[in-house]
C-alpha cells in the first residue's frame, strides 16, 4: 500500500520519530513521509510510534491508498526532497 504520514510532535521526541520514519518511509519534507509499505511493516510502525508519542500533545496521520497511481499530488513552491531523482 502506499501511505502519506504526517506527524506533529513535541520538539522532545522530533528527533527520534524522524529516524522512526526514515526506517519506513521516504521523507518529504518537515514531519511528512510517503512511500510504499506493507501492511505488517505499517503496523511495526505504528506501535513504534506509539510508544513515542505522548497522545495529549503529539499527532500522527496515516493517509492510506491501495497504490501510488490512485494519487495525485501537486507541489506549489519548493520541492524539499525530489523522489525522481534516484541515481
Amino acid at each position: 500500500m502506499y501511505v502519506i504520514l504526517v506527524y506533529d510532535v513535541s520538539e522532545k521526541r522530533v528527533g527520534k520519530m524522524l529516524k522512526l520514519c526514515r526506517r519506513y518511509l521516504h521523507w518529504v519534507q518537515n514531519s511528512v513521509f510517503e512511500g510504499e509499505i506493507s501492511e505488517v511493516q505499517l503496523k511495526n510502525l505504528l506501535h513504534e510510534a506509539k510508544q513515542l508519542i505522548h497522545p495529549q500533545e503529539d499527532s500522527l496521520i496515516v493517509f492510506q491508498s491501495r497504490d501510488q497511481r490512485w494519487l495525485e499530488k501537486q507541489i506549489v513552491g519548493l520541492n524539499k526532497n525530489n523522489l525522481d531523482t534516484f541515481l
